[in-house]
């Protein structure tokens, strides 16, 4: 719950260019906003970053009082959502299998879902991670198809490692999106499993994300607040090149 519609504009108009240095190095680049800002942001960025939801409601229509649904965003010409972000998890009580009819009806929509899984502080001390991580997995991905699996982007996001200053290390992400990748594999297959593209969140900064992303299962990052500001958002991008 960042930027007013505002500050959403001078922020894009500060990054927009970032859009073709990132498509010039086959990075994916994009940003997920309230969706008050969804559609100055689209109109501003156009094709040169993605845009995203933060939230996403399953059904397309009906009495969903403070909802977005998916036609609505796909009004602002916006493809992508977040699902089961863990702040939603948390504070709105969303469970994973609320996450899978979301993801089911983006990918209905030829739209892209980026759904988030990981674990709180008091499951990791348990060393729980892994148990907890795949029950989300096989719930998020159930009724989901080879074919539309790939179209996933799953982010995990320790729960304790975020806005804490408190970031797993590079092994510790590595091993838990291996394992990630392990489970998608067992429902499907290697071939799906390794075109699934798997990001870790959780305090990821301009000075670390190279290191995250030089691991081989750590496809990519979802930044929270090392992104809010343009100068910072920058050099996530240009720290990777």
């Amino acid at each position: 719950m960042n930027k007013t519609v505002t500050e959403a504009t001078e922020f894009c108009k500060e990054a927009k260019d970032l859009g073709k240095l990132a498509k010039h190095n086959h990075i994916d680049m994009g940003i997920c906003v309230p969706a008050i800002d969804l559609p100055s942001v689209k109109r501003i960025l156009k094709n040169s970053l993605i845009v995203g939801a933060e939230n996403v409601h399953f059904q397309d229509h009906g009495a969903f009082t403070g909802e977005i649904s998916i036609p609505m965003l796909l009004d602002c010409g916006v493809t992508w959502s977040i699902v089961g972000h863990s702040e939603r998890r948390t504070y709105d009580n969303e469970t994973s299998e609320k996450c899978n009819l979301k993801v089911l009806a983006l990918l209905k929509n030829n739209m892209i879902p980026v759904y988030c899984c990981g674990e709180s502080l008091e499951t990791y001390e348990k060393g729980e991670t892994k148990s907890f991580v795949k029950e989300q997995i096989i719930a998020g991905f159930m009724n989901v198809s080879a074919e539309d699996a790939v179209k996933v982007v799953v982010a995990y996001e320790p729960i304790w490692a975020i806005g804490t200053g408190k970031n797993a290390s590079k092994e510790i992400a590595e091993d838990i999106c291996k394992f990630i990748r392990s489970i998608i594999r067992s429902l499907y297959d290697t071939k799906t499993a390794n075109k699934v593209r798997i990001l870790y969140g959780g305090s990821v900064k301009p000075n670390n994300i190279k290191e995250y992303l030089s691991e081989k299962d750590v496809d990519g990052a979802l930044v929270g607040g090392a992104s809010l500001k343009a100068e910072s958002y920058k050099e996530l991008l240009t720290n990777l090149l």
